[in-house]
Parts: C-alpha cells; sequence; structure tokens
C-alpha cells in the first residue's frame, strides 16, 4: 500500500484532504507529516503557504528528532537549514547531523544570524570545515572576536583561502561600519573614476562562460517590457527653437539662410530655429540603439564599465548572465541597489543574488526594500523579514501588494517587538 506522500507527489489525493495534509491534520506518523509539508511547502501552490505556516510551529520534539536522524529525507533536512526556515533550536542537531552536506551548511553560513553563528563556532564540524568557515568569513554580521576566531580556525585547518573579488570589495566598503548602514553611501563609488580594469571584465565572462555560450545569441529583451528613460522624448518645435545659436562663422550647411520660416513671405528664418536637438538629447537617445546593438558578451562588458544609466537599464535585461554583470561593477553605488532591490521588472535571480553581496546587506534600506518588493521570492523576504525595524514591520503588515504570508509574520514580528520594547 503506498504512503499518503507518494499519494501526494501523484496529486491522488482531494483538495480537503490536501487541506489537511497542509495543516499536518493527516493520520500519519510524525516523520512522514513532516515530509508531508516540506513537500508541500517546496512544490505546491496552493498549499504552500499554509504548509509553511504549519512547519513554523510543528511541535519542537518532533522537529528536532527529524532533525537529528540521519534518516531523515534530504529535503526535508535542507528545508530546516534553510535560512529562511531554521528554528534556532534546531540549528545544533543539524549541524552535526551527517546527512546535511557541507554545501547546505555553508550556504547558511552566509546569512546566518548572529545567535546561529555563535552556535555554529560551538560545533565540533564547522570548526574543522575550511568550505563552511570561509564562507562564514563573508557573513555580514559576524563580530570582530568571532572573525578573529573564524581567522584562527582557518589558520589551524589549513591555508587560509583569498577573498573573492566580490568579497574583498564588500570587505574595503564595509568593514570599518558597525552593523548595517542605514541610507549611507558605505562603499559608493563614481562614474568618473579610472577605467574599470579589463582583468575584471575577462575573469566575470571565464567565471560565466557556459552561461555565455548558452545565451549568446540572446538580444537584449528588458523584463516588464520597452524600457522608458527620462529625457529621451523627441524634442518639440519649441525646444528646438530655443537652442542657442552657435557663436562665430560656424553654420549648418544643410540649412541655408536664404529658406522661410513656414507660414512666412520669404522671410529669413532665425538660426537657432533650425539648429539641430542639443547634443545631450542626442546622446541619451542612443543609450538603447548601443545597447540594442550589442550581443551577451558586449552588454556583459557594458554593464561592468559603462555609467549609471547604462547600468539602470542592463539591470532589467532577460539574459540572467547580463542582469547580474551589473551587480558586479566596480562603479555601482549603494543608492543604485536600492532601487533595484524595490524594482518590479528585474529578474528573480537579481534579486536573490542582492542578498549574498556582503556590501548590500550592510544597507538597512537595500534590505527593506527587498522585503517590501511584492516579486521578491517568498523565502527570501521571510528571512530578511527578521532585520527590519518595528515601523517597518507596520508598514509591511499592511502592504496589500505584499503576499499574505509575508504580511502576516511581519504583523506577528511588529507585535512581538512592540511587546517585548514596552516591557522594558
Amino acid at each position: 500500500m503506498p504512503r499518503t506522500i507518494d499519494l501526494i507527489r501523484a496529486s491522488k489525493l482531494p483538495s480537503n484532504m490536501m487541506q489537511f495534509a497542509a495543516k499536518g491534520a493527516l493520520s500519519v506518523p510524525p516523520d512522514e507529516n513532516i515530509e508531508i509539508l516540506v513537500y508541500l511547502a517546496k512544490h505546491n501552490k496552493v498549499f504552500s503557504d499554509l504548509a509553511r505556516m504549519t512547519l513554523a510551529g510543528w511541535d519542537e520534539n518532533a522537529s528536532l528528532a527529524a532533525a537529528s536522524d540521519a534518516k531523515t529525507p534530504r529535503e526535508v533536512l535542507d528545508y530546516f537549514i534553510a535560512p529562511d526556515n531554521l528554528r534556532p533550536p534546531l540549528l545544533p542537531a543539524l549541524l552535526e547531523n551527517p546527512s546535511v552536506s557541507d554545501s547546505e551548511l555553508a550556504k547558511f553560513a552566509i546569512s546566518a544570524s548572529r545567535e546561529s553563528i555563535s552556535v555554529m563556532l560551538q560545533s565540533a564540524r564547522v570548526r574543522a570545515s575550511v568550505g563552511i568557515l570561509d564562507s562564514l568569513r563573508s557573513n555580514p554580521y559576524l563580530k570582530a572576536e568571532d572573525a578573529a576566531t573564524v581567522a584562527k580556525l582557518l589558520g589551524s585547518t589549513g591555508p587560509q583561502l583569498a577573498p573573492t573579488p566580490s568579497d574583498s570589495s564588500a570587505l574595503r566598503a564595509g568593514d570599518t561600519a558597525s552593523g548595517m548602514a542605514v541610507g549611507n553611501d558605505a562603499g559608493k563609488a563614481s562614474d568618473d573614476t579610472d577605467e574599470v580594469p579589463d582583468e575584471a571584465v575577462s575573469a566575470y565572462l571565464a567565471e560565466h562562460a557556459a552561461a555565455i555560450v548558452a545565451e549568446q545569441d540572446k538580444a537584449f529583451h528588458p523584463v516588464g517590457g520597452m524600457v522608458d528613460l527620462p529625457g529621451l522624448d523627441s524634442p518639440s518645435t519649441e525646444e528646438v527653437k530655443e537652442v542657442p545659436a552657435i557663436s562665430g562663422n560656424a553654420t549648418n550647411p544643410a540649412a541655408p539662410h536664404t529658406g522661410s520660416t513656414p507660414g512666412t513671405a520669404a522671410k529669413p528664418a532665425p538660426v537657432a530655429a533650425v539648429k539641430r536637438p542639443a547634443p545631450v538629447l542626442a546622446k541619451r537617445e542612443n543609450t538603447m540603439q548601443k545597447i540594442n546593438g550589442l550581443d551577451v558578451k558586449g552588454r556583459i562588458q557594458l554593464a561592468l564599465k559603462g555609467n549609471k544609466e547604462e547600468r539602470s537599464i542592463l539591470i532589467r535585461d532577460g539574459t540572467k548572465v547580463v542582469a547580474l554583470a551589473v551587480l558586479e561593477a566596480p562603479k555601482l553605488s549603494d543608492g543604485e541597489v536600492e532601487k533595484f532591490a524595490l524594482q518590479k521588472n528585474v529578474l528573480e535571480a537579481v534579486l536573490r543574488q542582492i542578498p549574498l553581496k556582503r556590501r548590500f546587506m550592510k544597507n538597512y534600506i537595500v534590505v527593506r526594500n527587498l522585503v517590501a518588493n511584492p516579486r521578491t521570492p517568498l523565502d527570501l523576504g521571510l528571512g530578511l523579514m527578521k532585520h527590519l525595524l518595528v515601523q517597518d514591520l507596520k508598514n509591511i503588515s499592511a502592504n496589500k501588494e505584499i503576499s499574505e504570508t509575508v504580511r502576516k509574520l511581519a504583523l506577528k514580528m511588529y507585535k512581538q517587538k512592540l511587546d517585548a520594547a514596552n516591557k522594558k
């Protein structure tokens, strides 16, 4: 006789039974109940939110038993260790469970909370793993004393790995900051700085060579449709007439002074009336033409070396490898990332990549904007919400554009933080 989880995978249960399953109300063993809930949370669009909420409040002893058991299905363990789903009491068991892969622990280490970092540094497995420690070193919430402990452990477990280019820039930009920067321009770069070295472009192209080959024939197609840029409308007749005349003997040979203005009789036309649009308009009009004429490699190079206006267009590129290149641009400012985090017309991959950058996660506005963005993936928004201030939690709980699950959790956290503040 097939197990209930097999019937659910095969979509053979009626909808009312599926609802019971999402509430954890089926008469099945505790371990199978958890497996069912995880499956629904990850793969069922109708009942995923309900299953997530059920798992968040599931019996702690049953959850701990599953987290400790090496025979627990990999999908369940991966769900438990994901930063967005972790219940702190389960972490010690998950860290020592051999069925939880080092790669999952390394992924968790990148964005673990300060409390989780303390638990991880007490784990024998973590202290002996170079890969997990190196990921932990990139965590934006790592305290100075914990960073020293990680560095010491890395030195004793083997050669310390050199930081990646993105980590190096993040360390330069944010190591002097304590906690998250609120609306600052830490690490801000100017488009007037020196040219981006070709080595940086070559490194990105080499790292993503397979993706580039797969997407090499894709033309520029912005997410959400055509790009609207301010100032790109064709200038009106009045605007053209207001262009100042060029001094000296410089004239336009294509427009001789003997012509007449329409509607007048043989009256010489003013020089300003036949001038071409201001050069800045022509330059802006050519931005889209330039991007449309580039292949994937050309757009990647422009994303890394271009100016702010070009980055604001390329971040919307439907080709993932191009859009992600914008986030690697050395000239990218915090203000730009704050806007990207709130945009609804970018790829989901862009929103997922932003929190992986240590420099960006030090900016509170970036974190707040990601949670407030309706396009942000549910698991990402729920995980970042714990960093928000009370007032922002209240605002998000009332934002009807955001998922109901996010709003409910925001309201719950708002009330908890408010109660905690009133008790002090």
